[in-house]
């Protein structure tokens, strides 16, 4: 489910969908897990406590609300409110639907800001889904970072795509063998595809790349592994090196 943006600079992005696990899940998943599926982040775990990016939770109703609201999004000139707002409820026989508002107000590059949180969200919310399905609960060694600035050219996606070895032709579902920075070959299923996002799954990790040279910045790549013993300093020397390498040839 999507509504249409507002154009007085206000926006709204929601979501709606249903996933196996049960509200108690969920709730950890976007409460302490963050960093098995989007980045770590941390709530007071009280309304009136503090949120990500000098924000305030506004709503703390575990395994049911999380509101949390920011005004003068900390290092982001381009928005001046930002709100996200979580509803969970359980499903008859079990699982839950969760209902995910991100709501504020963009005051520069409306057109391109909106159109990447929008895309930005069916990516992350589908990592989140993963998450619960194939590691609910387990802990996380988690990188990200970005290509160099050449990587901001418009086929700059596909260039790492091909790099790693992912078939033009592949399809989300398909097997692919695919080269691990820093390990080497290794299969994975392609969780997610499209013009803008990549996203790969191990039996112990997953791998997202963003094309957000479509919008402007460079090729993103996070990694979210729950292998025991996972590093995520040497993951992520191993990605950068690679993407140096992409994009130096």
């Amino acid at each position: 489910m999507s509504e249409e943006p507002m154009r007085s600079g206000e926006f709204e992005i929601v979501r709606e969908f249903e996933v196996e696990a049960a509200p108690e899940q969920v709730w950890e998943a976007i409460t302490t897990g963050t960093g098995g599926w989007l980045w770590p982040v941390e709530y007071e775990p009280r309304e009136g406590g503090a949120a990500p990016f000098g924000g305030t939770v506004t709503a703390w109703d575990p395994p049911r609300r999380l509101t949390a609201r920011t005004e003068d999004v900390e290092g982001i000139d381009v928005q001046t409110l930002n709100q996200l707002d979580h509803l969970v409820e359980p499903l008859e026989g079990g699982g839950s639907r969760v209902r995910y508002v991100h709501s504020g107000i963009l005051v520069d590059d409306w057109d391109n800001q909106y159109d990447g949180a929008n895309k930005h969200t069916d990516f992350y919310l589908h990592t989140l889904r993963q998450y619960l399905t194939y590691f609910a609960g387990r802990p996380a060694a988690f990188a990200t970072l970005d290509a160099p600035a050449a990587s901001v050219a418009p086929d700059a996606l596909d260039v790492v795509t091909r790099a790693l070895g992912i078939p033009d032709g592949a399809a989300e579902g398909a097997t692919v063998r695919f080269d691990l920075p820093g390990t080497g070959p290794v299969d994975a299923v392609l969780d997610y595809r499209n013009r803008y996002f990549v996203g790969l799954r191990t039996e112990d990790a997953m791998y997202r790349v963003f094309g957000r040279n479509h919008f402007g910045a460079p090729v993103g790549v996070s990694v979210h592994d729950f292998a025991p013993g996972a590093d995520a300093a040497k993951a992520e020397l191993a990605w950068r090196g690679r993407l140096e390498e992409i994009f130096a040839a």
